[in-house]
């Protein structure tokens, strides 16, 4: 599955991802190890979407598939199904 970050989305904390199968939010909390108590740098967001990219588009097919994904997951947000 494909997964392009579409940048940040500030007002909900998040990054925009495009997927084979939608779009969504990633929540920044789900990066919380990064930098405690503070938001990650745009590079450091992208190498945790990245190293968990796996993690991500399981959950993603979950959503899709209409099941609520494994905690801590279960925070993405689906956007809308792909066209």
């Amino acid at each position: 599955m494909k997964l392009d970050v579409q940048g940040r989305d500030v007002v909900q904390g998040a990054y925009r991802i495009e997927t084979d199968a939608g779009r969504v939010l990633v929540p920044e909390c789900l990066m919380e190890g990064l930098r405690p108590g503070e938001r990650p740098s745009h590079q450091e967001a992208y190498e945790w979407i990245a190293a968990h990219s796996r993690q991500i588009c399981r959950a993603i097919e979950t959503l899709t598939a209409g099941r609520p994904p494994r905690p801590p997951y279960d925070l993405i947000t689906l956007l809308h199904l792909a066209e």
